[in-house]
């Protein structure tokens, strides 16, 4: 029974990158982010056929306990009033579709000071496989388990184009062993996320450390006890990061132990009656998006 983890964040602002603005609203309520996801949505159904389904959004983008081991956590997305920084039309979709999947009955599951990613992770790893994370961020490669057929459909290049992430594809992808995603993304760092990496480490000297070396800190004694792998240089930038290294797999793991709600994760049946459905249709203006994920889900 595959079960699906919708990143629904990373995938309402791809559709609202991804839809033309002229989509709107009767009343001119800008619609292409609901639209857009809607449509992905749907697609994703047909083509991997979940039997169960969660969107998991974000309790909080910026968890206070991870902001206070690192305040630049992520203060890059920060508007002028402290807020996450989003585009003005894409702010009022956000209810329009929360109240659309409400009405699919598709399960919404988000936990107070918590990301959307540690709800993933944990449902990856207290659920039985196979799971199809899908998410348009690299973050979650780390959940990957061949094993337990845990995969990403990954979205970077578009829904048409994505990539269902193994572990031969992070090792081919990034010449590292393919369980050891977690640890070439603490030494090189994550932009997106407002996280430097250490200093001076780039992709290839990251690659290089997760070759050979399976935690952070395993990697600084080599390096403070010069390990063959590691060039003098390279050794002088992992010991000059070692501050950082001590927070960093706190900032970069998902959280995977949360205490999820027990709630039904089928994908949902079809209702007695589609009337609400296609009063939203109508209110909003979303045409054959709505008709696209009934059909999907064989309405």
């Amino acid at each position: 029974m595959t079960l699906m983890l919708l990143d629904s964040a990373s995938l309402w602002y791809r559709a609202y990158y991804g839809m033309p603005d002229t989509l709107v609203a009767p009343d001119g309520t800008p619609v292409n982010a609901v639209r857009g996801f809607l449509d992905m949505t749907a697609k994703l159904i047909g083509q991997y056929k979940p039997q169960r389904l969660v969107a998991c959004i974000e309790g909080d983008w910026r968890p206070t306990w991870r902001v206070a081991l690192y305040p630049d956590y992520k203060a890059n997305r920060i508007d002028e009033d402290g807020d996450e920084e989003e585009p003005d039309t894409l702010a009022p979709q956000i209810p329009i579709l929360l109240d659309v999947i409400d009405a699919f009955g598709i399960t919404v599951i988000g936990i107070d000071d918590y990301e959307a990613d540690d709800v993933m992770a944990s449902f990856a790893v207290q659920e039985k496989g196979p799971v199809r994370i899908v998410t348009g961020d690299r973050d979650l490669f780390q959940m990957v388990d061949d094993s337990r057929d845990v995969k990403v459909v990954y979205l970077a290049k578009g829904l048409a184009q994505h990539d269902l992430v193994n572990k031969k594809w992070i090792a081919d992808k990034y010449q590292i062993p393919g369980d050891r995603y977690d640890i070439f993304a603490m030494f090189r760092g994550d932009p997106s996320d407002g996280l430097p990496g250490v200093r001076g480490i780039g992709e290839k000297g990251a690659a290089l450390i997760a070759n050979h070396f399976d935690t952070p800190q395993s990697a600084l004694e080599g390096a403070i006890n010069a390990h063959p792998a590691l060039s003098p240089n390279l050794c002088k930038k992992i010991i000059e990061g070692r501050e950082y290294l001590s927070i960093a797999p706190t900032l970069v793991h998902c959280v995977t132990d949360l205490s999820l709600p027990q709630v039904n994760l089928n994908v949902p049946t079809k209702p007695a009656t589609l009337d609400h459905l296609y009063q939203l249709k109508d209110q909003h203006g979303l045409g054959a998006s709505i008709d696209r994920l009934i059909a999907a889900l064989q309405w």
